[in-house]
């Protein structure tokens, strides 16, 4: 489906962005990955998904926070890949205090990794799809872009942002064979939620299998994380031409959270 076409896949060395960058090269796409983490295990990541799709893959360390770093970025995969096809804005962070105690730095951090990257790489990105004709810009929202939790104010802040940016892009490159959609995940037991559960087990003294269902159940009717597979299957749904039609819309894979 995706042969001959190139994805950059922000935020992938790990969690949601590795698999949506495993489903994408499984669909034919070269692969741009993204992110942080050990260079040896980075290397492994990227040897794996090119040789098990035969395709090209490689890596890029630009911090997200950076928008030169992120122009950069895309123009570097531009010019080596002759485009960026499908742009996935999926970098994030968390971070949890309640709004008084919140620390400014930490607000800022959040907005520029969980927001602004994803317009600045859309930005640098979106003239050659236009140009093209044809792209795909995907964007890794949450539940928490539709809903809100307490002491998740940056956060939940970006995420309807994001969402809200989503619909914004969709409207304005409606008729020119390019659609942005956001992805809105619940609970993924991604190593960012892996760290929350060992820190409220870790804070309340209840084991990690514990604290991990009763998370999920909190808000997850379904009981049950989603999965990065999962969400990769979403995203290569969404450049398939079945989707030439879905753009703008904010698509929940939540287990019924935003069902209640």
């Amino acid at each position: 489906m995706l042969k001959g076409k190139t994805a950059l896949v922000t935020g992938s060395t790990s969690g949601i962005g590795q698999g949506i960058a495993e489903a994408l090269a499984a669909q034919g796409a070269n692969i741009v990955l993204n992110g942080f983490g050990e260079a040896a295990a980075i290397e492994k990541l990227r040897g794996e998904i090119a040789a098990q799709n035969g395709v090209t893959v490689r890596y890029d360390g630009a911090d997200m926070s950076q928008p030169a770093e992120i122009a950069r970025l895309v123009k570097q995969a531009q010019d080596e890949f002759g485009a960026i096809d499908v742009l996935v804005n999926n970098a994030g962070i968390q971070y949890v205090a309640p709004i008084e105690e919140f620390p400014d730095e930490r607000w800022d951090a959040v907005i520029a990794i969980n927001l602004s990257a994803a317009f600045h790489a859309t930005k640098a990105a979106l003239p050659a799809m236009r140009k093209t004709g044809w792209g795909r810009i995907i964007n890794i929202a949450s539940a928490h872009g539709l809903s809100a939790s307490a002491e998740k104010s940056a956060y939940v802040a970006a995420k309807h942002g994001i969402v809200g940016l989503t619909k914004v892009i969709g409207l304005e490159i409606a008729d020119h064979g390019v659609t942005c959609n956001a992805i809105c995940p619940g609970w993924v037991l991604t190593p960012l939620v892996k760290k929350q559960i060992e820190d409220r087990a870790a804070a309340t003294g209840r084991s990690y299998e514990e604290t991990k269902l009763e998370m999920v159940a909190e808000k997850t009717p379904s009981k049950d994380f989603s999965t990065p597979e999962q969400i990769g299957g979403l995203a290569a749904f969404l450049c398939s031409a079945s989707a030439d039609q879905i753009t703008g819309a904010p698509l929940s894979i939540d287990g019924g959270w935003m069902a209640q």
